[in-house]
């Protein structure tokens, strides 16, 4: 066990001293900012601002490289007021979307601010994905393993994703299979890390998001 950990530590350090993975993050969201987020997150944020009262952006503290605490950027795709009196755990279920946010949350689009958090060198494109604070906790009571995850920089996708295991259930017992199967992949993605990787889960993300790949 000592001796994987210490393989996937030095997969790690590859991984986060990677020139072309910090230049493909980079490039990436500069373009994207530049030729699409300019058009698009003003008129998200006024979709938002029209249907539902409150802030367009949701930041939550959430849990980055070698545990250090981050403000990661959404868009609010929940009620304003669900989101203040929430309880600590959310999903589809016990607190449901907005009509603009079950559109984003369709697409995705909920996630696009945190490609702020991309250039701020918080986050990768591709990536385990980042959990909140409450979440990381309670996961660690049944996953020893889940501190591994955070040997390299969150992603906005990942492994995992592509995968289809995105998200929390309401079912104590199917959620906690889901999460200990996701934070496997999320193993399993430094282990098998190459730059080309990267790329592949990248394109097969948009291509699920377009509709076209299968998860």
């Amino acid at each position: 066990m000592q001796k994987e950990y210490q393989n996937l530590q030095l997969k790690s350090n590859s991984i986060n001293q990677s020139f072309g993975k910090r230049c493909f993050d980079i490039v990436l969201s500069v373009l994207l900012f530049v030729f699409v987020f300019s058009w698009l997150f003003p008129i998200i944020y006024i979709l938002i601002k029209l249907t539902s009262k409150g802030d367009a952006f949701f930041i939550q503290n959430r849990i980055g490289l070698n545990g250090d605490i981050f403000s990661c950027y959404k868009f609010r795709t929940l009620p304003q007021r669900a989101i203040n009196e929430s309880e600590t755990f959310v999903t589809s279920e016990n607190l449901p979307a907005t009509s603009i946010g079950k559109w984003l949350r369709k697409l995705n689009f909920d996630e696009l601010p945190q490609f702020i958090n991309v250039l701020k060198g918080e986050m990768s494109i591709v990536g385990p994905r980042p959990h909140a604070i409450a979440y990381h906790n309670k996961y660690a009571e049944y996953i020893e393993q889940i501190d591994t995850r955070l040997l390299v920089k969150p992603g906005i996708t990942g492994l995992a994703q592509i995968k289809g295991y995105r998200g929390d259930v309401a079912d104590e017992e199917l959620n906690k299979q889901k999460t200990i199967k996701r934070i496997v992949l999320d193993i399993d993605y430094i282990n098998q890390w190459t730059f080309g990787y990267d790329i592949k889960i990248a394109l097969l993300t948009f291509l699920q998001i377009a509709g076209i790949g299968s998860k």
